[in-house]
């Protein structure tokens, strides 16, 4: 098994030194989906929600929360990103939300993408809330990752 690097030799929780690692462009791309109602779907795409463009508030949210991800996250350094974007498409009942972040640093950045998908899903809950409370956040997970001493990875197909 591989040895854990956020504990130490006595299983004490701990940041993991990256000082000696070398800096390399990082990339993670992350995605996650919002299931809802046929009436809420159609509030977002008509623009019809009551607190305003949904897309808009949840795009700025990701990348806010990708940039605090050191904050919120326990163990995460923090990181100073390249660039954040965070996507958003329709699909038969559901809204897919998609980040992407990029840096040049000593370590990763899956968690970034991660939270900034996570967040972004979770602002279109709170501002068609009022519509379908019902919406259930799913299959939120990193899809690839580049850069760094492990290379390259991309998610399996689903």
């Amino acid at each position: 098994m591989t040895q854990l690097t956020h504990i130490d030799e006595s299983g004490a929780a701990r940041m993991v030194d990256v000082g000696a690692k070398a800096e390399t462009a990082r990339k993670a791309v992350a995605t996650g989906r919002i299931r809802m109602s046929v009436e809420a779907l159609a509030a977002i795409r008509d623009g019809d929600v009551p607190k305003g463009d949904v897309f808009a508030a949840a795009r700025i949210a990701g990348i806010m929360a990708a940039k605090k991800t050191g904050e919120l996250i326990p163990l995460c350094h923090p990181l100073s990103l390249d660039a954040v974007t965070v996507n958003f498409a329709f699909e038969e009942g559901a809204v897919r939300a998609t980040a992407t972040a990029s840096l040049t640093g000593k370590t990763g950045i899956e968690m970034e993408a991660m939270t900034a998908t996570s967040i972004a899903l979770l602002t279109i809950y709170d501002m068609a809330k009022a519509i379908d409370k019902g919406m259930v956040i799913e299959g939120v997970r990193l899809l690839a990752k580049s850069g760094g001493k492990s290379g390259d990875w991309h998610a399996p197909e689903e």
